[in-house]
């Protein structure tokens, strides 16, 4: 037996013959002062992230390929990286293919070792889905995957999330049981809340000192 399995078969047998504590916490210290009416849900999360410099608009399922399309001429965009085989990423390429254009779609489909000074430095611009978000805190809810690795979100100057109206939690602890956060969680979750921002010099907030400079967040309004 060596070293990592002695390790772990002493974390096996470390609580034989314990009784587990029932858990005991007041639930409404985590939700009650974060709920919010269905009306104010969209609402305070729009507040919530245009107060860091995000940028929210409301669109919906079909017309969202449009607004990217917007926003990217407006910024002088020719090149987008999009996991060609989500939902949305196909539904964006079949707007391309019948409205034209001269948008590049460009896929995260190889090792970042193999592309890392594209993906920095010559990458513009990205759209990636959301798992929902938070109202009370302003943030998105975002879990990488192989289509949809987390330097996607991370690393272009603009990143454009699309995000479902019904898919807004008031909190982060309705989110987690919404979503069945204990069934199993990806090897890294995101919550992101506005563009990139850092206070470490002089603590004078800066945006846009690493990873997005943007964020667009196009809130898909149920039909």
């Amino acid at each position: 037996m060596n070293a990592r399995d002695r390790i772990l078969a002493r974390l096996r047998t470390s609580l034989e013959g314990t009784t587990a504590l029932a858990d005991d916490y007041d639930e409404a210290l985590v939700t009650e002062p974060w709920r919010y009416a269905p009306e104010r849900r969209i609402a305070r999360l729009r507040e919530m992230l245009e107060a860091v410099h995000g940028e929210t608009v409301l669109t919906t399922a079909a017309q969202w390929p449009e607004r990217v399309l917007e926003a990217l001429a407006a910024r002088a965009i020719e090149e987008l990286l999009v996991a060609p085989e989500s939902a949305h990423g196909r539904q964006l390429a079949a707007h391309l293919a019948e409205a034209g254009g001269a948008l590049r779609l460009k896929a995260y489909d190889r090792p970042v070792e193999a592309w890392k000074d594209a993906l920095f430095f010559h990458t513009p611009a990205s759209l990636t889905g959301t798992l929902g978000a938070i109202a009370a805190t302003g943030s998105l809810v975002l879990w990488p995957t192989p289509q949809e690795p987390r330097l996607m979100s991370l690393v272009p100057p603009l990143h454009i999330a699309l995000l479902k109206a019904s898919e807004v939690h008031d909190n982060l602890y309705e989110a987690m049981r919404a979503q069945g956060w204990t069934e199993g969680l990806p090897t890294n979750a995101l919550l992101v809340s506005g563009p990139s921002k850092t206070a470490d010099i002089q603590q004078t907030l800066a945006y846009g000192a690493h990873g997005p400079k943007e964020l667009l967040v196009l809130i898909l309004e149920d039909a």
